[in-house]
């Protein structure tokens, strides 16, 4: 009996030590047979000598990380100076053996030499992994579907492969992916738009592959930090990416169009490679002084605009190329000795640069002719500027057969003709003066009139249709030689319509009155009450111009000191609504100085002269056009907004800083909530705005400084960041005033800085608000 009970405690102690062996002795055989399959490699001969392998020293070639008695981690890296794998080998088999890893969590076999097709059905039953990196090898054809099940994996590396075919449209399932790297195989057709749903998605990195097609909108991968596309054929639309990516590379692809607006607004971005594309537009000096910039290359595009000696740049810019592009102006100093700017057009020295008759004729044809070869090419300009020479020939045509008619007109002394209303050109082009004087055409150029119905002229039928023949009803201004009419046109949409009562004289001038009226036309912005068209009727006698007809946008949600000021309107701005204002009346500043050729300062903004529409976006509506009101001898009485002419114009920096002085005062009027018309207003806030910005924390100066209406909706760091470039702008010395650039990335700044404290507040994480 006591023999019985002690045979029977030996096999309870026995059976648990033969199941831990058991086991044991299975991931053992897993490894060997691992090892035997990859050509029994000397640096895995340690396997055979050991019967404990999660015992043995990590090394830079292999690493085995067990919990208990299971293998968690498995590390092979490139041997040195490996033998071919063995004719026998087979992936299947090998993953067959995977398979008995079941706690496998990290999976790292680079650079041995792994050939055939990855066998989906046995990569499936590896569902514990987290990392899976399997870089370096030869592995080919397509990415497998049965992948998307892996629903633990955090990173998936494919790189330096032959992988091919079109990825799984599935990719989204892998909701924790943080990491999806699979530069240089052959994967083609686009990028599955499920991969927009992976909101852990850091980076994104696909380069040297054959994707093609648009790309999915990736602005919701809020995390996203590094995208990496090089050396595919996508395109054309440029990729919408959430702000804090760090890293953009597009290099070579077949991206095309203008750069997106809101490009300035990436403060973390420190990598950007936009080369060898199709791009074309202005290019936005903002990109130069972004926060966290040090590398920038847009060469071989053909990228427009005005670069100047005095722009801004980040002084950890390491790397920057621009050229092949047809940038004018002149290299900034900032970038001296550390720029590749060659074939371009800039004047200066040291790198070659366009023959100034290419960027003449490319001035003309960019975003006009197709990409073909270069020699196709070459002919496609000397088509469009054979056209162009014919145009302006054509036109001197008509102005030689305008002046006969004239002058027959003149000759019909007692005969009785109705007005002529003369259809003019949109003036859609630049003329040659323009052309040699041309300044910048900004970004806000080729984007900012979206919506904005196009350019036109209009006929007296259409006018008289939309105001109903200049009745009263829709008369509502009058100055000394013009009048301002509501009217409706021929889309039902609503227009402001200027008449302007010309004087006699100004027959003799019609040439600058032509140049006025193309610079009108110009004046098309999201942040201007934009010009829509005209309309000119004519003297019967000498076919001198008499009356112009000015037809804007029509914006009826009041001025933004309204918004600010009249309380009891209950229409209050919030503070995030008020920076947006504040955002949009930069951008049309930043438009008029840059945007047109010539530009406009000097413009005397006021928080009157922005009207508000049905969506609060701001709209400046008082230009400084100084070509009638200087050179046509007329008095335009302008009045209220919409205005054409203030009759001055600095157009030199000095006029730009003025406009920076007048802007400081509107964000004066945004922060206190209190209207500014005397220069003794303007002491007094400014003097309360410093104190508040001196203020410690939270301190009472800066809460009582801010409007009451908002103090409970404002965070400490947004409203601090305005009211330092309110003070900024307002600085006596003009030189001490910061730029239009400068102002718009700190607002956006506090925009940014704003959102994210509005969206912890909201997640119940609050931060410090003024209350």
């Amino acid at each position: 009996m006591d023999a019985t009970r002690l045979l029977s405690l030996f096999i309870l102690v026995l059976i648990p030590s033969a199941s831990s062996q058991t086991a044991k002795s299975s991931q053992v055989w897993s490894l060997l047979r691992l090892r035997h399959l990859l050509g029994e490699p000397a640096v895995l001969s340690v396997w055979a000598n050991s019967s404990n392998p999660c015992s043995l020293d990590p090394s830079p070639s292999v690493t085995v990380v067990c919990y208990g008695q299971d293998v968690t981690q498995l590390h092979i890296s490139g041997f040195k100076s490996p033998s071919p794998l063995p004719n026998t080998f087979s992936i299947d088999s090998f993953f067959t053996t995977l398979t008995r890893l079941q706690s496998l969590k990290v999976l790292s076999l680079s650079s041995l030499g792994l050939f055939g097709v990855l066998p989906g059905q046995k990569l499936s039953h590896l569902t514990s992994l987290e990392i899976l990196n399997l870089s370096q090898n030869s592995l080919s054809g397509p990415l497998p579907i049965e992948i998307c099940v892996l629903s633990n994996l955090q990173s998936l590396i494919l790189d330096h492969n032959q992988l091919s075919g079109e990825l799984p449209h599935d990719l989204g399932k892998l909701t924790r992916l943080a990491v999806l790297s699979a530069r240089n195989n052959s994967f083609s057709g686009e990028l599955p738009s499920s991969i927009s749903t992976i909101d852990s998605l850091r980076v994104l990195v696909f380069p040297s592959n054959k994707l093609s097609g648009r790309l999915p909108n990736l602005a919701g991968l809020s995390n996203l930090q590094i995208l990496d596309l090089s050396d595919n054929q996508l395109g054309p639309d440029f990729p919408k990416l959430g702000k804090k990516i760090a890293t953009m590379l597009l290099r070579n692809n077949s991206f095309t169009g203008a750069l997106p607006s809101d490009m300035g607004s990436y403060h973390l971005l420190q990598r950007l490679d936009l080369s060898h594309n199709r791009f074309v537009g202005p290019f936005p000096t903002s990109l130069f002084s972004l926060t966290s910039i040090r590398y920038l290359d847009i060469s071989m595009n053909k990228f427009t605009g005005l670069l100047i000696s005095d722009l801004s740049c980040n002084d950890g810019l390491e790397f920057v190329d621009v050229s092949f592009n047809l940038l004018v102006g002149s290299l900034p100093e900032c970038l001296v000795g550390n720029v590749s700017f060659m074939m371009n057009c800039l004047s200066d020295g040291g790198q070659p640069q366009h023959p100034s008759v290419f960027c003449k004729n490319q001035a003309l044809a960019v975003g006009m002719i197709p990409k073909k070869k270069h020699d196709g090419l070459r002919r496609k300009v000397a088509v469009v500027v054979g056209l162009v020479a014919a145009a302006m020939t054509a036109v001197g045509v008509l102005v030689v057969a305008g002046v006969i008619v004239a002058r027959r007109v003149k000759r019909r002394k007692g005969r009785r003709m109705p007005p002529r209303w003369v259809l003019e050109n949109a003036f859609n082009g630049y003329s040659s003066k323009l052309l040699s004087d041309a300044r910048y055409i900004s970004q806000t150029m080729k984007l900012g009139a979206l919506g904005i119905p196009p350019y036109r002229s209009f006929s007296l039928e259409e006018l008289q249709a939309a105001i109903n023949s200049f009745e009263a009803s829709a008369f509502f201004d009058e100055g000394s030689q013009n009048e301002m009419y509501w009217g409706r046109l021929n889309d039902r949409s609503l227009a402001a319509i200027r008449c302007l009562k010309l004087k006699r004289s100004l027959g003799s001038r019609s040439l600058s009155f032509t140049r006025y009226i193309e610079l009108f036309s110009k004046l098309r912005h999201r942040h201007l009450v934009s010009a829509l068209g005209h309309c000119f009727e004519y003297h019967l006698d000498d076919s001198s111009i008499s009356r112009v007809f000015l037809v804007y946008e029509h914006v009826n949600n009041g001025t933004l000191r309204r918004h600010l000021c009249e309380k009891k309107d209950g229409n209050m701005l919030s503070w995030s609504q008020r920076i947006s204002a504040a955002i949009g009346v930069v951008k049309g500043i930043q438009f008029l100085h840059a945007g047109i050729l010539p530009g406009l300062s000097g413009n005397g903004i006021k928080a009157t002269d922005v009207l508000l529409d049905h969506n609060l976006v701001a709209k400046i509506c008082s230009y400084n056009l100084p070509i009638m009101a200087e050179k046509m001898d007329v008095e335009l009485g302008l009045g209220d907004c919409p205005s054409t002419s203030k009759g001055t114009n600095d157009s030199d920096k000095n006029g730009e800083k003025e406009d920076v002085y007048d802007f400081g005062v509107i964000l004066l009027e945004v922060i206190t909530g209190e209207p500014i018309t005397t220069s003794t207003d303007i002491n007094r806030i400014k003097d309360q705005v410093e104190a508040g910005l001196t203020a410690e924390g939270m301190g009472s100066s800066r809460r009582t400084t801010v409007d009451a209406a908002v103090r409970g909706d404002c965070c400490d760091a947004s409203l601090r960041t305005v009211m330092e470039i309110c003070i900024r702008c307002i600085a006596d010395d003009p030189y001490d005033r910061p730029s239009v650039e400068d102002i718009l990335w700190n607002l956006q700044f506090a925009a940014q800085v704003q959102e994210s404290w509005r969206g912890e507040a909201l997640s119940g994480n609050e931060s410090p608000v003024l209350a």
